[in-house]
């Protein structure tokens, strides 16, 4: 078997959304930087990103997760909650940042679709955050 060619990869889920336009600017008040905008649309998050598609089925997009590991999850929670998310997108109210029985500390955002965003605080003592 042969060795994998490396360099350029990059993984991007693809999301459902049941309402696209409010989707994509539920994405846009986050913050994640839009590449692409038409028959789906690609957001870039970090060093990876997902794609907005245009298909939505209500068990599959209330069972997504979705993990975004970040440096100060204090300052992303401040910006959450400044959105005032269900005031805009009619989605369920995040939940604040507690520590996990697995031992993250994890803040919730659910997307207008039903998708489930757990905002992850990276531990520097953990090589795999």
């Amino acid at each position: 078997m042969g060795q994998i060619p490396t360099g350029t990869e990059l993984a991007r889920p693809f999301l459902p959304a049941k309402d696209h336009d409010l989707s994509k600017a539920f994405y846009e008040a986050l913050g994640f930087p839009k590449l692409l905008d038409g028959e789906v649309a690609i957001f870039a998050a970090g060093s990876g990103g997902f794609v907005l598609q245009r298909y939505y089925q209500k068990e599959w997009a209330e069972n997504t997760m979705m993990q975004l590991m970040v440096d100060d999850l204090d300052a992303w929670w401040a910006h959450i909650v400044g959105l005032d998310l269900p005031g805009q997108f009619g989605v369920q109210a995040p939940r604040p940042p507690a520590v996990q029985p697995w031992g993250l500390r994890v803040a919730y955002v659910f997307d207008p679709a039903g998708v489930l965003w757990h905002v992850c605080e990276r531990r520097s003592d953990a090589v795999q955050d």
